[in-house]
Parts: C-alpha cells; structure tokens; sequence
C-alpha cells in the first residue's frame, strides 16, 4: 500500500480573528461610553493685558499683611488682632492714597484666618487684594 503524502496547505489550520476582534471592539465601545467627560470646577485667574509703557511711577506706600503660621497677624510689621483688622486698614488709607493690599500667608497657616484677613481687607475698602504665599 502506498502511503498519501500530505501537502501542508491542507494541514494548516486558520485561525479565525472575528471573535478577537469583536472583542476587542466592544472593549473599547465600553470604555469609551464609561468615560466621564467632567470639567473641573476651579478660580478663573484674569490676568493682566501685556503692555509695553512701563507702569506709572507714584509714590503710594502699600499695606502688607502677613498671616505667620501661629496665627499672628503683622500689618506694616507690627502685630494687630484680627478683629481690629478693619479699623488699622481704614487707618493707613486715611494717610495712605492706595487701593491694593498684599496679604502674605505662611504655607501652614491656617486657610480661615487668611480668608478672614482678605474679607476684612475687602470690608475696608481694599478692591485690590493679593494673596502671597512665602517660604
């Protein structure tokens, strides 16, 4: 008896991508559906317009006020409790012709006392308060 040889075309099995591929495709249907697509809510910063005149001289002395990290309020480099804030801010502008403050906050400072200090700056009559965060 003679023996068949076999060719190897007919022992190849093909493999079959159609279930891999519908796999796969439903993978990334899922997770393009289970995406949340969330804008984050955050501060709008408005920033200043770019100009090339320098910025006016004036001779206007500002007010800064630190926040230490104990609690402690400096405003002009000497201490002032945080009740009689607005009273010592309605003070200096009466000598003072300036509408911007500086507020310097100690990184563990704690984030109501800073914001009491910027309300009560706001209260006084400061339209222009920025925040600074030091070493």
């Amino acid at each position: 008896m003679k023996r068949k040889k076999h060719s190897s075309s007919d022992d190849e099995a093909a493999i079959d991508m159609t279930p891999m591929l519908d796999i796969v495709f439903i993978m990334l249907i899922f997770f393009i559906v289970t995406t949340s697509f969330v804008k984050e809510k955050g501060l709008d910063v408005l920033r200043p317009k770019d100009s090339n005149s320098p910025p006016p001289k004036t001779n206007v002395k500002s007010l800064a006020i630190r926040v230490n990290q104990d609690g402690t309020i400096m405003m002009n480099s000497r201490e002032v409790d945080i009740r009689r804030i607005v009273a010592n801010i309605q003070s200096f502008l009466a000598e003072n012709n300036t509408d911007s403050a500086a507020v310097q906050a100690h990184p563990k400072a704690k984030h109501g006392v800073v914001t009491e200090v910027i309300n009560q700056a706001k209260e006084a009559g400061i339209t222009n308060v920025s925040v600074l965060v030091g070493k």
